[in-house]
């Protein structure tokens, strides 16, 4: 007798929430060439889910501070940030607050390097 072999299917759902946060400050400019955006003093990069969340979070950032939108993907959720790193900080802030307090959102700590 054979034993017969099961197969598993996992699939991850969701929920909604910011699932990167970081800020890298003073980044070498060869990476602003190869991303194709504009030079600063920061980007700012985030992932969020739902991936259309990602148009508030790049509504929220341009309001917040002054900062640009470097790229803004809303089938992936990936957002980059580009401006000073204070202003940056704070777009990114601003964010994981708004989506936490008023969207009931998971935030990320912003973490930064």
């Amino acid at each position: 007798m054979s034993e017969e072999k099961k197969r598993f299917i996992q699939e991850f759902v969701p929920g909604k929430q910011i699932t990167l946060s970081h800020l890298i400050a003073n980044p070498n400019p060869d990476m602003f060439q190869k991303l194709g955006i504009q030079q600063a003093g920061a980007l700012g990069i985030m992932t969020c889910t739902p991936s259309e969340t990602v148009i508030i979070a790049g509504d929220l950032a341009t309001k917040a501070a002054n900062v640009s939108i470097g790229f803004l993907d809303r089938f992936t959720g990936s957002l980059v940030i580009v401006g000073s790193v204070s202003e940056v900080d704070m777009a990114m802030s601003e964010i994981n607050r708004f989506l936490s307090e008023r969207l009931g959102y998971t935030p990320a700590l912003i973490t930064k390097s």
